[in-house]
């Protein structure tokens, strides 16, 4: 029961702080808005990307993946006649470091 309360009680603070908005959002997502090409991915591509995104433990991992990401979704911008644009952010950057 305790619990329970603990969980509204949470709920609670975050609809306070956050707004009502950020809460029927639910979690971050990859999607065409925050992800440069985005339209050159399969279906499977996305869901796949966005799983190893949540995956990652360690910054050094993530920013491989995103250096090879980026390369592959430039030589398919290519293909197509086109450039993609620069990333916004760099989403590896919460990640800790590993200790050299």
């Amino acid at each position: 029961m305790l619990r329970r309360q603990n969980v509204w009680i949470g709920l609670a603070l975050a609809w306070l702080v956050l707004g009502q908005d950020a809460l029927a959002q639910g979690p971050w997502r990859a999607t065409r808005d925050n992800t440069p090409g985005w339209q050159w991915l399969t279906p499977a591509e996305r869901i796949e990307h966005q799983a190893r995104i949540r995956g990652f433990s360690d910054y050094e991992t993530c920013a491989l993946y995103r250096r090879e990401h980026r390369q592959l979704i430039s030589e398919r911008a290519q293909a197509a006649g086109q450039q993609v644009g620069p990333g916004r952010h760099d989403f590896c950057k919460h990640l800790p470091r590993r200790s050299r």
